[in-house]
């Protein structure tokens, strides 16, 4: 496993490539992230990231204390990475777009867009009921019960409630371009949530 990035999603565009072809592509500013933690047991290794600086009255005094251990800034979001070697990377060090490669294929962890309450059908892809004139189901749920036995409706049963505003992760999207100076990364296709999106962005 290889160091990530962490950066926040810009939004959608398009590009055209030398056949004229239209590819919609997704812009992401990712980094410059910092090292705040490294961790080397016998079982785990990982690199703590820090993005996004802030002023101290937006995090908490265990954050605060936890970043000033290793003189760090105060940063709003920190993410753990497992990694494979651990001997190149030290506290301090800066991480940006630069360890990723035109072409690579990438792995994108977000929150996907929240759309509050959502019917079964909307939310789970149900059919729908019969729409003939006697029909009285049309969008209704039905039954949900499984008779005397067991007497209770078991947890975890499909049904309306709210949709989206939760963990997706996208895979296997190509990064096309990157912006040293901008530190951005243009990924082909789209990423999970909307913009301003905070996203976790690792090599396959």
């Amino acid at each position: 496993m290889q160091l990530g990035i962490l950066g926040k999603k810009v939004g959608m565009t398009q590009i055209f490539d030398t056949s004229g072809l239209a590819i919609p592509v997704t812009i992401i500013k990712a980094g410059p992230c910092l090292i705040t933690q490294v961790q080397n047991t016998k079982t785990y290794r990982a690199i703590q990231l820090g993005f996004g600086e802030v002023a101290d009255k937006h995090l908490t005094k265990p954050q605060l204390g936890h970043l000033k251990r290793t003189n760090s800034p105060p940063l709003k979001y920190l993410k753990e990475f497992k990694v494979d070697k651990i001997d190149s990377y030290s506290v301090g060090d800066i991480i940006t777009v630069n360890n990723f490669q035109i072409g690579q294929l990438l792995q994108i962890s977000g929150n996907s867009i929240g759309k509050g309450f959502a019917g079964y059908q909307k939310r789970h892809n149900f059919a729908r009921g019969p729409m003939s004139h006697g029909s009285k189901n049309h969008r209704e749920p039905g039954s949900i019960g499984a008779g005397t036995t067991p007497g209770r409706v078991y947890p975890g049963k499909k049904m309306a409630g709210h949709l989206g505003s939760k963990k997706t992760t996208v895979r296997n999207l190509e990064l096309i371009h990157i912006d040293e100076q901008e530190h951005l990364l243009i990924i082909k296709g789209s990423v999970p949530g909307k913009a301003g999106n905070l996203l976790s962005i690792k090599s396959k």
